[in-house]
């Protein structure tokens, strides 16, 4: 049996009605690509296909009162893929705002715990021959890198599937009795102790490190220190979506104008279309904001577990009005950023989670969020942003060509807002979704950005112009 880690299991003890903690995608699929046209028959016998070859489509969770430690995955017996793959139609006249507005309403519905713990819903009505699949995965089996693999697996370089390998249909995800389950879990939870006090020597060195590196100015913001927004408060479980696309060349070429990363021009990107939002709501900061910007440790950390990740903060420059200075001072500072967090043990996040109690978690959780905490202290940080690289080719879904993927991830107490970019096919697909009530509709944060991604082009041709030669960024050092 698999036991899930501590990091994994954490995102089903943080859960509430309100803080649903699953990764969704909203994918959108050209239906006429499909050989002999789409039904959703074929579709379905298509994806039962596919996942009969993915173990990790059909474990489930199990779980024991006399089980002391973490949940494990065992294998669903009784998988049925019609308990997950649902058809429903999208109003007419079946428009971005249509498509947004239900799958807003099914990003807002709880998984199943006693089944696998993903859904579908193929969303007809889109017309020209178009469908959509919105999917949704639970945090506690995906985090974005294994998510966007999961979905790879059911996505090819060309319509047709190649044959499922004989050992993977034969592969599951096992099986645990209860009493195997509590031993197990006996001996696990027993072997706490030890691991607590291997944790921590380094653990306690984590914040004079901090310290250090902040007062001599080589520190990433320290949570707790980011401007208070409309969208940093207590969540409902109610959401909000937008969508949009902008070429990946436009993003390319501003990237090679000033010399910077890609991601820098992404963050930049969403610094200015938010800075642009919130001056439009009269709430604009006079500080700049502050984004968690989830990074993969898959490859760094030796931890088990599915999610392989640890987090960085870093400032926006929001309070930057022009968008090429904006982008070389995020530039910079993504560089200091990028250092401290290299300098942080890559499984500290993993270790910490892995002594995670679910009635401790679960209660203190509830008692967070009913007494509406996160409006009463410090914002820890404004919003998560998060760059998930796709392939540079077309992408077949069940043999549907794939004219968008939309990443949508999930939001949480005290920050009410998520970005998440994923890049496909010459096209940079952003997906945002937000809790209703605090963010109202986001569909003018997707139009800022592609305003925004319009400053920054100007500038850098602008400045190319003018000069002769690409503008670069600035140093860290002129920075300071």
């Amino acid at each position: 049996m698999e036991r899930l880690s501590g990091l994994d299991a954490s995102f089903l003890y943080l859960e509430t009605p309100a803080q649903l903690l699953h990764v969704c995608g909203l994918i959108e699929v050209d239906g006429g690509t499909i050989d002999g046209g789409y039904t959703f028959a074929k579709l379905k016998k298509e994806l039962a296909q596919r996942v009969r070859a993915m173990p990790g489509f059909r474990r489930k969770l199990q779980d024991s009162f006399l089980n002391l430690d973490h949940p494990v995955w065992v294998e669903d017996k009784h998988f049925d893929i019609d308990q997950h793959l649902h058809r429903i139609a999208v109003p007419a006249p079946g428009g971005p705002d249509e498509v947004a507005e239900l799958c807003a309403h099914i990003a807002g519905q709880p998984l199943d715990r006693t089944r696998p713990l993903w859904e579908m819903w193929v969303i007809e009505g889109l017309g020209n021959g178009h469908i959509a699949v919105m999917s949704k995965m639970h945090h506690a089996t995906v985090d974005g890198v294994s998510g966007a693999n999961m979905m790879s697996q059911l996505c090819t370089l060309t319509p047709a599937a190649p044959p499922a390998d004989e050992a993977d249909l034969a592969r599951n995800a096992g099986d645990a009795g209860t009493l195997g389950l509590a031993v197990d879990g006996m001996l696990s939870f027993a072997a706490r102790p030890l691991k607590l006090l291997q944790m921590l020597p380094g653990t306690a060195a984590v914040l004079p490190k901090w310290i250090s590196r902040s007062r001599h100015g080589r520190a990433m913001p320290a949570p707790f220190t980011a401007p208070r927004t409309s969208f940093n408060g207590t969540i409902t479980g109610h959401r909000e979506i937008a969508y949009t696309q902008v070429p990946l060349d436009d993003v390319k070429e501003v990237k090679n104008a000033f010399g910077c990363k890609l991601n820098d021009v992404v963050l930049a990107m969403c610094s200015g279309a938010l800075r642009k939002y919130l001056d439009e709501r009269n709430e604009l900061p006079d500080t700049s904001l502050v984004a968690m910007v989830p990074v993969s440790v898959h490859g760094k950390s030796k931890r088990p577990g599915t999610n392989q990740v640890t987090g960085m903060f870093t400032t926006l420059r929001t309070d930057v009005d022009d968008p090429a200075r904006r982008l070389a001072e995020i530039s910079a500072h993504n560089l200091v950023a990028k250092e401290h967090k290299d300098a942080l043990p890559a499984g500290l996040l993993q270790d910490a989670a892995q002594f995670a109690g679910p009635a401790l978690f679960g209660a203190a959780m509830r008692a967070y969020a009913s007494l509406r905490l996160a409006e009463h202290h410090p914002v820890i940080h404004n919003l998560v942003i998060s760059n998930v690289p796709g392939p540079p080719v077309p992408l077949y879904f069940v043999g549907a060509r794939i004219e968008a993927m939309y990443p949508l991830g999930p939001v949480f107490h005290g920050a009410g807002l998520n970005i998440t970019v994923f890049s496909l096919d010459g096209e940079l697909n952003i997906g945002l979704i937000g809790c209703r009530e605090l963010t109202s509709t986001l569909w003018p944060l997707a139009q800022a950005m592609r305003d925004s991604l319009a400053d920054l082009l100007s500038a850098a041709r602008a400045g190319s112009d003018q000069s002769g030669t690409a503008p670069r960024r600035t140093p860290p050092a002129a920075q300071e």
